[in-house]
């Protein structure tokens, strides 16, 4: 099988653009529903920083440090980089005798406009504080701690990959083929859809009185949907998605148009790639799931942010529409 339509874009009554992808619906059973070939390889990207962060719990070093759900939340985030963002990871690391100078992740400027709008004023250069991973950082580096490694914390044999390569497969279900170097300089495994949909339904029905495992998969999920302005930030997809849910699920958008989601209440996960890396596309897409399965109300506003039925121009036209392809969602 092949990548299949699942959003279009209309002008003029005619379809303009098509956006073709995977997804995987994952429950209790196995795959409920899937388009196009879940069993596509992928690089989860941003979208598995939870499976990355198992490890920060299941050794104990995020209780020995007392990480709050807060904290947890924003290791899992790609955040704006606004001073909230910021100001978190410097006082964690902090609290660690550690400091911006032993991340590893890289600068840049922050998406958050006002802090964007800050430095710029000032002309004062972004740090790695801003970088959208540098939450991720935070709990690598208090792995790492606790593991005792060396301080090139993001090396492929290093004990915080070592650990994070291991959860990482025993949660998707699979060897993982190979792995790329991500934005933030760590290593970012992949997987199939299905392997990624897998892991999201075991985040989502994880007990949180269950052994180490199931024990930090739901304090996790539940950290995400607690503290969505620290997973993404103002105005961003992942965070309006889990405000008009009210908490009650836990997504992740990860670069180059996937998405994931938690659905603790329903014990089901999603994971969703979009082939042509085409976010508008991911966002619209996890959104006419999550509306399928009555965990968003179709009412919403976030609905109709997303998956727009009046695209208007400069002047306040209506121009024409985003739709979901017939047969997806």
């Amino acid at each position: 099988m092949v990548a299949v339509p699942m959003i279009e874009l209309w002008r003029g009554g005619m379809l303009e653009s098509v956006h073709a992808g995977h997804a995987v619906i994952y429950g209790p059973g196995g795959i409920e529903a899937a388009w196009g070939a879940p069993e596509t390889v992928i690089f989860p990207r941003s979208s598995c920083k939870m499976l990355q962060a198992l490890p920060l719990l299941e050794s104990g070093a995020a209780a020995a440090a007392g990480l709050s759900e807060r904290q947890l939340a924003l290791a899992c985030a790609s955040h704006s980089g606004g001073a909230m963002h910021a100001q978190a990871v410097e006082a964690w690391l902090g609290a660690l005798g550690l400091g911006e100078r032993d991340l590893r992740c890289g600068c840049h400027m922050p998406w958050d406009r006002d802090e964007a709008k800050r430095l710029t004023c000032s002309d004062t250069a972004p740090c790695q504080l801003h970088n959208n991973c540098s939450g991720k950082h935070a709990g690598f580096l208090t792995l790492n701690r606790h593991l005792g490694g060396g301080s090139e914390y993001v090396e492929l044999d290093h004990p915080v990959q070592v650990a994070v390569k291991a959860a990482f497969e025993e949660v998707t279900g699979e060897t993982s083929p190979g792995y790329g170097i991500d934005g933030c300089s760590a290593p970012n495994f992949a997987c199939t859809v299905t392997g990624l949909a897998r892991a999201m339904q075991l985040f989502a029905a994880a007990n949180p009185e269950g052994g180490p495992r199931e024990a930090a998969a739901a304090r996790l999920a539940r950290a995400m949907a607690a503290f969505p302005e620290m997973v993404a930030g103002e105005g961003r997809a992942c965070t309006d998605l889990m405000r008009a849910m009210g908490g009650k699920v836990a997504v992740k958008t990860g670069a180059e148009a996937v998405f994931i989601a938690i659905l603790p209440e329903q014990k089901r996960g999603i994971a969703l790639k979009i082939v042509d890396g085409g976010t508008r596309a991911a966002e619209a897409a996890i959104t006419a799931l999550l509306v399928k399965l009555g965990a968003l109300d179709p009412a919403h506003p976030v609905v109709e942010k997303l998956i727009p039925t009046a695209q208007k121009n400069w002047r306040g036209f209506v121009t024409g529409q985003m739709r979901r392809a017939p047969g997806f969602a």
